[in-house]
């Protein structure tokens, strides 16, 4: 079962949310998996358990709620995006099965550049040390995942500091550039990509 890799280069938020959904909703039991590789411009997104007040002070980035799991979280230039298409029934995979695939092939891509992560219970993502360095949050209809997971490559952190990252008050984030030699956004996508299919297939 081929995955199909489509590089989005940077968009909106927004429009790249409209067309996973139309995607999903027209895709046929022949239709490729795809992992769609995007950057943001600069948006914090409420997740389906996202609270309102978790948002404590956007200023002038927009705030969108959206239909993925989880709470809320900041994308933005720098920061490494994939949104997992693909058919959980024909794979086999349980949600909670991709969700362990994500967060393996995220922390082997790390400690393949020496950054060691980990897991946390009752909290998805993946962690350095007490830090989070990527998210997750997902959606499946007709047994077909979107949405996906966002890595901290090389950005500006500071709008992380304008809400509680994804519910949890005084979360610390970190990023790649700041925890191994310089990695170019490129690099790290092809790295992580790559394991992410060893990993479905």
């Amino acid at each position: 079962m081929s995955i199909e890799i489509i590089d989005l280069g940077t968009q909106d938020y927004q429009s790249v949310w409209q067309h996973m959904r139309d995607f999903t909703d027209t895709r046929t039991n022949k239709t490729n998996d795809q992992l769609w590789i995007v950057e943001h411009p600069s948006v914090f997104t409420l997740g389906q358990a996202g609270k309102p007040e978790h948002v404590l002070n956007p200023g002038d980035i927009p705030v969108i709620q959206t239909d993925r799991g989880g709470q809320v979280t900041y994308h933005g230039p720098g920061q490494l995006v994939i949104y997992l298409m693909v058919d959980l029934r024909r794979r086999k995979l349980g949600v909670r099965q991709l969700v362990n695939l994500i967060e393996q092939a995220i922390i082997k891509t790390l400690s393949d550049y020496n950054i060691e992560s980990k897991t946390r219970p009752n909290a998805p993502g993946v962690y350095v040390d007490d830090a989070k360095i990527a998210a997750l949050g997902l959606r499946v209809r007709k047994g077909c995942s979107y949405h996906g997971l966002s890595l901290n490559v090389d950005m500006d952190l500071e709008p992380f500091s304008r809400i509680n990252p994804c519910g949890f008050p005084n979360l610390s984030v970190t990023q790649i550039s700041e925890l191994s030699t310089k990695k170019t956004f490129s690099e790290v996508s092809d790295h992580l990509t790559q394991r992410l299919i060893i990993l479905m297939d």
